[in-house]
């Protein structure tokens, strides 16, 4: 752990904000709100594009939402120094996405005041969820049922798994992730998804597995290729981040010769990725057999009801205490969708 020196972090913090839905308001309506999104980073498309939904929301209805947080790896330090300016803006409302719940909570969030938070994505631990009014999100534990119902599609007998996690080995969202596909894989009541699969209901993960930290397309695509070239047996790959695929095309030039190889020897890997809308080049790659499936977080619908929460909230009006999205499931064309667990 490293401490951040207050000018170093004036140096390398950059805050971005879109400041969207600036028109003016009618006369006979009240001033406009303004409302932040603390995001852990900034240049990660999935909370560019909750974002966008929570902008195009606000500004339907003259009112506007700011988009700010660092780019580059994620660090609570530096995020704390946001939520801090955020704070200092007067806000009617701030939703946070958590890096350090009690870091965040003995820091920046003794300044919280009067001013209505709610967390999305990522949630205060219960210790400290009394500070804020509700949670925006996806239902973590179903969201991992959820891939590892799209595993059990693809591999009915089993497999051999390796997780890939952008995240820490402590990281709590990427833990709820891991402790979710382990319990569907399982289909054991018992296992309560802390240890590694080793053969029930035909599921295994290797030694070296979960891999952890990844935090770039390159260091993805290094951790995949580097699993896959080295006689792991590995036949069933989850990533719980969209970074394989942040571009299409690299990632089709720097896996698709690896792959074709181990499709010669009947060992091609079934790849099922975490990702944000996947867009047509994205797409492409389920046809191509380079990817065999997305589970869509819906980053946009999460902006959108974030900004009528936290509306609500300034309104006075009462709210739920949590608000889930719903996941989508993308295969091939020819391949039959994978209802939800629930």
């Amino acid at each position: 752990m490293f401490d951040v020196k207050r000018s170093s972090l004036c140096r390398f913090l950059s805050v971005v904000s879109l400041f969207l839905g600036l028109l003016p308001a009618p006369l006979a309506r009240a001033e406009p709100l303004q409302f932040a999104l603390v995001a852990k980073r900034v240049d990660h498309r999935y909370f560019i594009l909750i974002g966008e939904g929570c902008a195009e929301a606000a500004r339907a209805q003259g009112d506007t939402c700011l988009l700010l947080g660092t780019s580059g790896p994620a660090h609570f330090r530096l995020q704390n120094s946001v939520l801090e300016q955020a704070l200092a803006k007067n806000l009617d409302g701030i939703a946070l996405s958590v890096t350090h719940s009690k870091w965040l909570a003995d820091h920046a969030l003794k300044r919280l005041g009067q001013t209505p938070l709610i967390t999305f994505d990522s949630d205060l631990e219960p210790a400290e969820r009394h500070l804020r009014r509700g949670y925006v999100g996806f239902d973590r534990l179903a969201f991992a049922q959820r891939l590892g119902m799209l595993a059990q599609h693809f591999r009915p007998q089993g497999g051999r798994l390796c997780i890939l996690s952008a995240g820490g080995p402590h990281d709590i969202s990427y833990q709820e992730f891991i402790k979710g596909i382990r319990q569907q894989l399982s289909d054991v009541p018992s296992h309560g998804g802390a240890d590694r699969l080793s053969g029930e209901n035909g599921w295994s993960e290797s030694d070296r597995c979960p891999v952890f930290g990844a935090d770039t397309q390159q260091s993805a695509l290094f951790q995949l290729t580097t699993l896959l070239s080295s006689g792991s047996e590995v036949d069933t790959i989850i990533s719980l981040s969209p970074w394989l695929v942040y571009r299409a095309d690299i990632y089709r030039r720097q896996l698709g010769p690896l792959l074709a190889e181990l499709d010669k020897k009947d060992a091609h890997p079934v790849i099922i990725i975490i990702t944000p809308e996947p867009d047509a080049a994205r797409r492409a790659l389920l046809d191509e057999g380079l990817v065999q499936a997305y589970l869509s977080t819906e980053s946009r619908e999460i902006g959108r009801q974030i900004y009528w929460t936290l509306k609500r909230l300034a309104q006075d009006k009462p709210v739920s205490e949590k608000v889930l999205i719903k996941s989508r499931a993308y295969l091939p064309q020819s391949s039959p969708d994978i209802p939800a667990k629930r």
